[in-house]
């Protein structure tokens, strides 16, 4: 997954858009599902953003709700949003809600009502509306992806029936987002518990509480390249960076990456 809301498609041009797309899909396997954020205010917009995905290499897209007339976003006209955008896609289309983000929420029935659509396959549901998750999951046909984008309800969605997540913390520990998924999927409900009593603190802080800066700063303490903010963002201060440095040493103390479940 690349270009998310952590990938701040919203501070690149055009030109860095596609570039970066082009050079990641060189170095996605062809066996991996590559995935590309996109969402412009327009729908024509959006469907013009698609088709540069598209043909710089993406499987699919996450297309993330348009915000900026607020008030003139309704369900009715997401769902009108959604299907002119999956008929004009090239690749098949994952709904993004991020409500913290944009202020707007996709509702369960819409959500519902859009996985009818041939070329919709899943969503990515960045609320923290457990019940909401879960009568999605209910609601929408067994293949339709439903997937959690928060960190901090990783194990709550899982029980609620999430088919997987697109987390940002899981930039910085990735194969702590793996282990929790192996010990749920193997009834290990204990250790599941324990590694998200770890994670929830460090998903906060490198997402609400110090944002993308302290994403990428998680990312450096890692051995991973974070990088810097774009302006208006800022890199966390000193102080902020210890704390991520001791929440990323807690969550690492308990995780066993050579964990194998039977």
């Amino acid at each position: 997954m690349i270009l998310g809301s952590t990938g701040e498609r919203v501070h690149l041009d055009e030109r860095e858009y596609v570039e970066l797309i082009q050079a990641a899909r060189l170095e996605v396997a062809s066996d991996q599902a590559f995935i590309v954020g996109a969402g412009q205010q327009s729908t024509i917009g959006t469907v013009n953003e698609i088709t540069r995905a598209a043909e710089g290499g993406a499987d699919a897209v996450l297309v993330i709700t348009p915000n900026f007339y607020r008030t003139a976003i309704t369900q009715e006209t997401l769902i009108k949003h959604y299907s002119e955008i999956a008929d004009a896609s090239p690749v098949p289309v994952i709904l993004y809600s991020m409500p913290v983000l944009t202020g707007i929420k996709i509702e369960t029935a819409t959500i519902a009502r859009l996985s009818d659509h041939q070329n919709i396959i899943g969503v990515k549901d960045s609320s923290a509306d457990v019940e909401g998750f879960r009568q999605t999951v209910e609601l929408c046909p067994e293949e339709f992806a439903v997937m959690t984008g928060n960190g901090t309800i990783f194990l709550d969605a899982l029980r609620a029936g999430a088919t997987g997540a697109i987390l940002a913390v899981g930039c910085a520990v990735p194969e702590v987002c793996v282990e929790i998924i192996r010990a749920f999927t193997n009834g290990d409900e204990e250790r599941a518990q324990l590694l998200q009593s770890k994670l929830t603190p460090l998903a906060t802080a490198v997402t609400t509480k110090y944002g993308i800066g302290g994403l990428k700063a998680a990312l450096d303490m890692g051995g991973y390249v974070g990088g810097s903010v774009r302006a208006p963002l800022q890199s966390p201060t000193e102080g902020a960076k210890l704390e991520i440095e001791q929440l990323l040493e807690e969550v690492k103390s308990v995780s066993d990456r050579n964990a194998v479940y039977q």
